[in-house]
């Protein structure tokens, strides 16, 4: 594992706050681009080779969307959904009383025993990590061997993109948070002892008819070694415990 551990200038604290903050308005605000926002769970099942009876751990799980996904492809899967936001987990709970959720208070010290997820998922959460290195190497230590993780997050490139949509329009904004380059996140995984098996941009255009948002997706499929695979606000990446 890595010793040395980067931490960011937030605390996961702060983090909370601002979850619990927007928690009213978060499911509303992804009502307005509903298509995007639900590309992470349609990428994620494309990943994670679901099977009967696996414990999945989501991580950050927010309104729990994900769950419907999962349980959708795979029934027998028990779904346990980890959130640092106690007003998110209130909101999740309301429209999907069946959940299981856990409360998390920090993400370098997860509630969990040593090898109990075959697989995990966490969509847009390593950005608002305290200490991304710390967090990866917890959920290395929750899983069992060759568990697939599924992790995405907006790359560094997603940073202006993100302030000028928020601007314009508002939206529940991200809190505490820093886009990293996918050559970081790579070599975070290797440091938390993670094997990256796969990783490719998607999302090249995240707002507008639909024609157009289908033609970035054409565009940056074909482009994946190509720095335009890096204009993806969501990067994707597949990795196993090794």
């Amino acid at each position: 594992m890595g010793k040395r551990i980067p931490q960011n200038n937030w605390s996961d604290r702060e983090v909370e706050t601002h979850w619990d903050r927007v928690a009213a308005i978060y499911v509303e605000e992804n009502e307005r681009v509903k298509e995007t926002h639900d590309q992470r769970f349609i990428e994620t099942l494309g990943h994670l080779e679901l099977e009967k009876e696996m414990k999945v751990l989501n991580i950050t799980s927010r309104d729990a969307e994900a769950t419907d996904y999962i349980l959708k492809s795979e029934p027998g899967c028990k779904v346990i959904n980890a959130e640092i936001s106690s007003g998110l987990m209130d909101v999740a709970k309301e429209l999907r009383p069946f959940i299981d959720q856990v409360k998390i208070d920090s993400y370098s010290t997860l509630p969990f025993t040593d090898c109990e997820f075959d697989r995990i998922l966490s969509l847009e959460t390593l950005e608002h990590v305290s200490e991304p290195i710390r967090f990866l190497e917890e959920l290395h230590r929750v899983s069992v061997n060759n568990t697939i993780l599924v992790l995405t997050c907006p790359p560094a490139t997603s940073e202006i993109p993100y302030r000028i949509y928020t601007a314009l329009f508002g939206g529940h904004g991200e809190g505490p948070h820093r886009f990293p380059p996918s050559r970081r996140v790579k070599k975070m995984f290797e440091c938390s002892g993670w094997k990256l098996i796969h990783h490719r941009g998607t999302v090249l255009i995240p707002v507008g008819p639909a024609w157009l948002r289908k033609q970035g997706e054409l565009m940056i499929k074909k482009l994946q070694k190509t720095w335009i695979s890096e204009l993806g606000i969501r990067q994707v990446y597949v990795c196993k415990k090794q």
